[in-house]
């Protein structure tokens, strides 16, 4: 697996278009951390850390509303192959404030919103709306 982040993104809109409950994905700190921002702002239910060291997993509820998935879109926008960065002066703003763009930032990673709101830019990993 080249890209893990666009793995994680991929089996998330995959599990959503069929309509599951839950999905599972293999643990990461970075990919708990993105997970997390995205329970905060409300686009899955809930996520827990399963198994021992070497076989950790993530299994994540994802969040419906009237049997209509609560995420429209997830997409990559920094990739192995192209590095997308962002000043603090230019952090995009996605479908003007309705959806959220995930950054990794030097003081961690954190929402469009709260880059802003600190004044930092940073690596821009994804969007969701």
């Amino acid at each position: 697996m080249t890209d893990p982040i666009a793995d994680m993104l991929t089996r998330i809109r995959n599990a959503a278009q069929v309509r599951k409950q839950e999905v599972v994905i293999p643990h990461s700190k970075l990919k708990e951390q993105i997970l997390d921002l995205l329970h905060q702002e409300g686009y899955v239910s809930s996520f827990q850390v399963e198994g021992k060291i070497p076989q950790k997993q993530i299994v994540v509820q994802l969040k419906y509303d009237h049997k209509q998935s609560v995420i429209s879109s997830l997409k990559r926008i920094s990739k192995s192959g192209r590095r997308v960065y962002t000043s603090k002066d230019e952090i995009p703003s996605v479908l003007n404030g309705l959806g959220v763009a995930i950054i990794s930032t030097s003081q961690g990673i954190m929402t469009s919103q709260q880059a802003r709101k600190a004044g930092i830019g940073g690596e821009i990993l994804c969007e969701i709306y």
